[in-house]
């Protein structure tokens, strides 16, 4: 309650100075009853203060009465016990005001960059903001830039004019996970610095000063430290339970595999809708599986032995009874995320096949099928919605009315795919890998240097 109490508190006072102002009969409401005697001729702002300055005031007295009293003190327990005690609730309400204060940043930020941005969640930590310059790969000259860095990714933004204050677009988002910064020397252009993620490689000049560069690049590393620090504790303490062995089976909770991380039952491949085929969790595995896959119960060890819904693996696996003889997995039904790990080239692109809509698919060139390029529906689908072999056919990159735009196209005889990227550095990137593929020869992994600024690179090198 406490807590609350100071999040809301700056709204409460404005929403009273509001109403005081806009209505004379509020306004003389409150002076009357501000007059009275059990008042103490205070405001009733000064009484809505008092809540605020009454724990730490209690902590400070506390404080002193401690330094006063003799350790013989038969209160001296109770003394101790009751500033533990209030410490704890003022730390409390510092965490409170901290994090109001950060979502009010966060709220700052999204205004700015047009509501366009979904950065507005209570895991987001605001850290640093601004004004920078980029230097161009091909020529001396600096653009005119604005960075705003969070703990888990650097917002990288061009500015644009608005009649209602600083706004921005967004150029590139990337991460902190495999950020490196480092400071660099250019002869025409000092404060100089390098930012290096997997997304994107960006050189930096710091708009001011040796000290602004050096305030940047302190930024940069804790939130890199703060950020692997994290992480590692996240990975100890889920080793065990990422994954559940054959031994396991039943007698340990599994990780749910999310909902949006697949488009298709990871059993029996077939795609998941609405109605007839519809998403179910496997309570042994953590599989996302269909009705049909899931129609078995078992009870399972973990949740006390409760007759829970699983897939048709884990109940052979659990009940001992033969499974059925398996087939072998046809071209398509090669796991995306077995690609992506080793993949030349995977991302999402729009995909369009004669007059069909266009959708979004996760495309992959494997490592071991360079010249193959894989469609998917989700990063984490079991079975490819389909294959095109790349040796042959024809790149087109030029853009037809009404395609969107960085549209390109793979035609072979009377079979035309087009697709669409990003952005177009990033279709850029697609282009290069399969115009060397279409040819017979084994492409190279593009490397993320070749990135320019011209373009917002959202495809996954190697995941």
């Amino acid at each position: 309650m406490y807590a609350e109490y100071i999040k809301n508190f700056d709204k409460a006072m404005e929403l009273l100075k509001q109403w005081t102002d806009r209505s004379p009969p509020f306004k003389a409401i409150i002076q009357d009853i501000q007059c009275q005697e059990a008042c103490g001729s205070l405001t009733l702002q000064h009484h809505m203060l008092e809540p605020v300055q009454r724990v730490p005031r209690y902590e400070m007295l506390l404080k002193d009465y401690l330094k006063k009293l003799p350790q013989e003190a038969p209160d001296r327990r109770d003394a101790e016990k009751s500033l533990d005690i209030i410490a704890e609730a003022a730390t409390h309400s510092n965490t409170a005001i901290r994090k109001s204060e950060n979502l009010k940043k966060l709220l700052e930020i999204y205004e700015m960059l047009g509501e366009e941005e979904d950065i507005v969640n209570a895991a987001n930590e605001f850290i640093k903001e601004g004004h920078i310059l980029k230097l161009a790969a091909r020529n001396t000259s600096a653009m005119e830039r604005y960075l705003f860095l969070f703990n888990d990714m650097l917002l990288y933004c061009v500015p644009k004019f608005s009649l209602g204050g600083p706004k921005y677009t967004v150029r590139t988002r990337i991460g902190i996970d495999g950020m490196k910064v480092l400071g660099t020397s250019n002869e025409d252009y000092p404060h100089t610095f390098q930012v290096s993620g997997k997304e994107r490689t960006l050189e930096l000049q710091a708009s001011s000063s040796e000290h602004d560069k050096d305030s940047w690049i302190k930024a940069f590393k804790e939130t890199i430290e703060i950020f692997h620090q994290k992480n590692e504790t996240f990975k100890l303490a889920s080793k065990d339970v990422e994954g559940v062995s054959t031994a396991e089976l039943g007698k340990r909770a599994p990780r749910w595999i999310r909902d949006n991380e697949v488009t298709m039952c990871m059993k029996c491949k077939e795609p998941f809708n609405a109605l007839t085929r519809r998403r179910h969790h496997c309570r042994a595995c953590g599989y996302v599986v269909c009705w049909k896959c899931s129609d078995n119960k078992v009870a399972l060890v973990y949740d006390n032995n409760k007759m829970n819904k699983v897939c048709r693996d884990c109940y052979s696996t659990l009940t001992g009874e033969e499974k059925a003889e398996g087939k072998k997995k046809g071209i398509l039904e090669i796991e995306a995320g077995q690609f992506s790990g080793s993949s030349i080239m995977c991302g999402f692109l729009q995909y369009c096949e004669k007059n069909k809509p266009w959708g979004k698919v996760w495309c992959v060139i494997p490592e071991k099928e360079a010249l193959v390029l894989y469609l998917y529906g989700a990063p984490q689908d079991v079975k490819a919605q389909s294959t095109i072999p790349l040796l042959g056919y024809s790149v087109e990159d030029n853009v037809r009315p009404p395609d969107p735009p960085a549209t390109f196209r793979l035609t072979q005889s009377k079979s035309v795919h087009s697709f669409a990227a990003e952005s177009d550095e990033l279709k850029r990137r697609w282009l290069k890998v399969i115009r060397v593929a279409v040819t017979g020869e084994i492409p190279e992994r593009p490397r993320s240097t070749d990135a320019t600024d011209s373009g917002h690179d959202t495809s996954t090198d190697a995941i």
